[in-house]
């Protein structure tokens, strides 16, 4: 079994990933900058952005699975200065440093988590992840990419801003978010199956228009609300992130996965 380093072990899919990894025999330290209480993985303080403690982290592993990002349109739901400007000190810079760092470690699997159509979408958090992307793409360490449709979790915060308006306005581009539990499940099975290089990219397994995604959600919740479908072009479709795939399809709905929530997703 491997020795995995973990980044944004902290995080939405950080917190399906441990315990998969952990089901599988691997034995996990986390890059955190403060420790945590979950006693079945070993932290190790650093940060990304600063490149503090990741040379000590490193010590002992043999892969690294790269799920840290810095996207504030996930914190805190979308702003106006999203569509001028992204950080990038975690996702380029931070991704330059741990790659290098990784080398000198000499590292066997690098994974680094990626998402679908960042190629088309004009986002600058897409630009800035897709810059993180290619460094990984480049660089002399054995690597994986995978690549995810966005996460059922953003989904719902995308559409909890939109629930004080009476009617929806949204398109009906096609689209099929994942549960972050089923990018787990991959992500623990690439670390050893002894594949490398770009892999299928993985989504949810129902391709719906966005507007369906949305009536699903307004039903869960009990709203008396009016959703306006609205035809958009494909190229705007992909430029809003609106994205889906068919080479990896997960297990759970979006509609299961609200029942999951119950009243956590108001």
């Amino acid at each position: 079994m491997a020795k995995i380093l973990v980044t944004g072990g902290t995080g939405h899919l950080g917190r399906d990933l441990v315990p998969a990894l952990n089901a599988s025999g691997h034995a996990v330290r986390l890059l955190a900058r403060k420790a945590g209480l979950d006693r079945s993985v070993e932290w190790a303080p650093g940060d990304l952005a600063t490149g503090e403690g990741i040379d000590e982290a490193l010590g002992g592993i043999d892969t690294v699975i790269h799920a840290a990002t810095l996207s504030p349109i996930a914190r805190r739901g979308m702003r106006p200065i999203d569509f001028f400007s992204s950080p990038s000190d975690v996702d380029v810079e931070g991704t330059r440093r741990l790659l290098a760092a990784s080398q000198r470690a000499d590292v066997s699997h690098f994974i680094f988590v990626s998402i679908v159509g960042l190629d088309f979408s004009t986002l600058p958090y897409s630009r800035v992840k897709l810059a993180g992307e290619q460094l990984v793409r480049t660089s002399p360490l054995s690597w994986s990419v995978i690549r995810a449709t966005p996460f059922f979790y953003l989904l719902a915060q995308m559409l909890a801003g939109l629930r004080w308006l009476p009617v929806w306005p949204l398109p009906t581009s096609p689209s099929n978010p994942v549960d972050t539990r089923d990018v787990a499940s991959y992500l623990a099975q690439a670390v050893g199956d002894g594949e490398r290089g770009v892999r299928p990219q993985i989504g949810g397994p129902e391709v719906m228009p966005f507007s369906t995604f949305a009536r699903q959600y307004r039903d869960a919740l009990g709203l008396r609300r009016l959703i306006l479908p609205l035809p958009v072009s494909r190229k705007i479709s992909l430029g809003l992130g609106l994205v889906e795939t068919s080479e990896r399809l997960g297990e759970r709905t979006w509609k299961a996965w609200l029942s999951e929530q119950g009243g956590s997703v108001r």
